[in-house]
């Protein structure tokens, strides 16, 4: 791990191999260690970097609302640091949040995109009900810290074959959920429900993209993300068994190789 200024934070990063980058993008509300699965395995072959978002892992904390877009200009501004041109296109893999961020970076940089791999998240913006209860659950983490976003989020994170067979895996998310910053926590989550529907862009992302989710996702589910992958047309759409919103870490071997394959194929 190393720590580049970029866009007026610190930003602690994994960034080891090399080959055409792969960005990883995490999770809400987690940090770069939910790809250990695929860091570990694809280092030989691609050039890793998994950055700690702004607010999450060692990354410079910010008050306030910090927006998708904010996140991806954080992007851009790292991979300038880390000396990979324009020219040197490179696959930004996100999951959940890291999609939506991912939506945002293409808007704004695409054409530093060889590729979009998509993990378990969504296109439509946040229903009504959906910005209050991220409202909500800002204010209560500022006011009663961590153990309550996590006894909300992690029933919903994993499969039960994840539960009953990868107890440790579930055990690290937990533990990392609550070491999360609340005030990082609380600014991604008001970011959240600012994001923009990115539904009617979707025929015009020519962008090669691969969808992957989880056959168990209960939060980006295998219908909406074959339906994202279906108005896209320059796409590809693989169901990770055996594996709920967390598929990266619940089934890294399936993952893996499908974004190897997909790869190969750039």
């Amino acid at each position: 791990m190393k720590t580049v200024q970029a866009n007026g934070v610190s930003i602690n990063v994994h960034d080891e191999g090399t080959g055409t980058p792969i960005l990883f993008v995490h999770g809400f509300p987690l940090d770069h260690s939910m790809w250990r699965g695929q860091l570990n395995s694809l280092v030989s072959e691609f050039r890793v970097i998994a950055p700690d978002l702004r607010g999450f892992g060692a990354t410079t904390v910010t008050d306030g609302v910090v927006t998708m877009e904010t996140h991806a200009d954080d992007l851009a501004a790292l991979l300038d640091e880390l000396g990979i041109e324009h020219s040197r296109k490179i696959i930004l893999c996100g999951l959940s949040m890291g999609g939506y961020i991912a939506w945002q970076f293409h808007r704004k940089y695409k054409d530093r995109l060889l590729g979009l791999i998509l993990c378990d998240t969504r296109a439509i913006a946040d229903s009504p009900e959906v910005v209050a209860n991220r409202k909500k659950l800002a204010a209560t983490v500022l006011e009663h810290g961590t153990e309550p976003v996590a006894a909300a989020m992690m029933p919903n994170l994993f499969s039960a074959a994840s539960n009953e067979n990868r107890q440790h895996t579930v055990e690290l998310t937990r533990q990392c959920l609550l070491a999360t910053s609340p005030q990082g926590i609380a600014a991604a989550s008001l970011g959240m429900a600012e994001r923009p529907d990115v539904t009617a862009d979707l025929p015009s992302i020519e962008t090669p993209t691969l969808l992957i989710v989880g056959v168990e996702d209960r939060i980006s589910t295998v219908d909406e993300m074959r339906g994202i992958a279906d108005a896209m047309p320059n796409s590809e759409f693989f169901v990770v068994p055996e594996a709920g919103h967390m598929s990266p870490l619940e089934n890294p071997e399936a993952v893996n190789a499908a974004i190897r394959k997909f790869a190969a194929r750039l």
